[in-house]
């Protein structure tokens, strides 16, 4: 297995704000999040070019901030709006934002991580805390995150008593549903019978010493690449169990404060922002693309590019590959 160095990325993009999550498709497409100019997506064309789809008209929240989000059969764009007023949106590249789901079981949705569509169509939202001020979850105690399934039979809670849920995705073999845990510092799975329901939480895998992890994907072999903000950590679990550690480009400081911070219920949002001066401007997500699947894109929290990487597994084709 690999172990990168900061000469090992290459950077694409430009002018990007906040791109959280990334999305590769078959055609050489990029998606990214992006928080300016209102809120949306951009394209990362193939020969570099961008085209910004930004929420222009329909039901548009104050403060749209754009997280996790899948990309749909017909363009559109499923995201996550973590700002304040929360809720899922979708994004026509017409411009045109419409709600999708804003509240549960009665409730108005707080702030929301991810959403997830598999390859039945399904839609998998993560939702890290159901506190107005997230800030308030930054504990390792605390487990109050949640998972909503939307499909054929309507929006449900399959999930919860998740330790600040972050990235959710279904496994290949479309048995299990994975949840990167920030502040329970684990990776858990739930098996998924054939109505959408969750089995019992079963923990796939813990995480050691200054990782807070956030999104993660699946390469062919079995193995799990997790990213790590604070730390910009890459961490690869094999099938085994086993981790390696495949990039290091926190600073020292900062991880053994944010740790520190952490185990005495002290973690605050400064210590999160502190990782942003790594080259991967605090990594938020991994996603394989490129023309074989090996090269491997990074979304951040605050950087203004994309970096990239060649692996030498490549990853799952992912439900939206052909779109």
């Amino acid at each position: 297995m690999i172990n990168l160095s900061d000469d090992d990325f290459t950077f694409i993009g430009k002018d990007l704000k906040r791109p959280e999550c990334v999305v590769a498709t078959k055609k050489g497409d990029l998606f990214v999040s992006h928080a300016g100019n209102g809120g949306g997506i951009v394209r990362i064309n193939e020969g570099g070019s961008q085209d910004f789809y930004i929420a222009e008209t329909g039901d548009i929240p104050a403060g749209f901030t754009p997280n996790g989000f899948a990309l749909l059969p017909d363009g559109s764009f499923l995201i996550a709006n973590v700002g304040d007023e929360g809720g899922v949106y979708n994004l026509g590249r017409d411009g045109t934002l419409v709600p999708f789901l804003t509240e549960i079981e009665g409730k108005t949705l707080p702030a929301c991580n991810f959403v997830y569509r598999d390859e039945l169509d399904r839609v998998w939202i993560s939702v890290s805390t159901w506190a107005r001020n997230r800030d308030e979850s930054f504990k390792k105690n605390i487990a109050d995150g949640f998972i909503i399934l939307v499909d054929d039979r309507g929006a449900r809670i399959v999930a919860d008593d998740v330790g600040f849920a972050n990235e959710s995705k279904v496994d290949p073999s479309g048995r299990w549903l994975y949840v990167n845990e920030t502040m329970g510092r684990s990776i858990c799975r739930y098996s998924i019978d054939e109505r959408g329901e969750l089995g019992n939480r079963e923990t796939y895998a813990d995480y050691g010493v200054g990782i807070f992890p956030d999104g993660f994907d699946f390469d062919v072999e079995g193995g799990i690449w997790c990213t790590s903000v604070v730390s910009n950590r890459i961490v690869r679990i094999h099938p085994d169990g086993s981790q390696t550690s495949i990039f290091d480009g926190g600073d020292l400081d900062t991880v053994n404060a944010a740790e520190e911070a952490y185990q005495n219920d002290n973690y605050t949002r400064e210590h999160l922002v502190a990782g942003n001066k790594s080259i991967l401007g605090n990594c938020a997500s991994i996603g394989f693309g490129g023309y074989d699947l090996k090269t491997a894109f990074m979304g951040s929290l605050a950087s203004e590019r994309i970096a990239a990487f060649r692996s030498p597994v490549a990853g799952v084709i992912p439900p939206h590959w052909n779109f």
